[in-house]
């Protein structure tokens, strides 16, 4: 693939689109999973559309949302629709990490040493701060 080389400190305009498209597709999968996971969540339990103390239920504090990667594996794995739902929340977090991703692609493309070396310790930092917080 030819690249187009910076003019005038504007990127190419194939690294644009790519990232356009990448980020788009991001949310409209992860908002689409999250419909996917509340549909689930009210085929499985209809009360929760004609009843308020069932509904108070599910928002309930005490409920049991997925909190950590194996809660939401294990609640995919029985098509809990609050597993679904958090799993898009999920791709929509993991949506700007794998523009940073891209980003790492698109400027080693470019032979741009400096820009890649930068980009991956935002990777890393990214990474270690997902790490960090989950565990404490």
């Amino acid at each position: 693939m030819v690249t187009e080389r910076f003019e005038g400190g504007q990127e190419p305009h194939w690294v644009d689109i790519a990232i356009s498209r990448l980020l788009r597709g991001g949310v409209i999968i992860s908002i689409s999973v999250v419909i996917a996971g509340l549909i689930l969540t009210f085929v499985h339990h209809p009360e929760y559309l004609s009843s308020k103390p069932a509904l108070g239920q599910l928002t309930a504090v005490a409920e049991s949302f997925p909190h950590t990667l194996a809660d939401v594996w294990k609640g995919l794995t029985r098509m809990r629709g609050q597993a679904l739902v958090a799993f898009g929340l999920l791709l929509l977090i993991a949506t700007p990490v794998a523009r940073v991703g891209l980003s790492i692609i698109i400027f080693a493309i470019e032979k741009d040493r400096l820009y890649v070396a930068i980009t991956v310790t935002v990777l890393l930092l990214l990474f270690a701060s997902f790490v960090l917080g989950a565990a404490g």
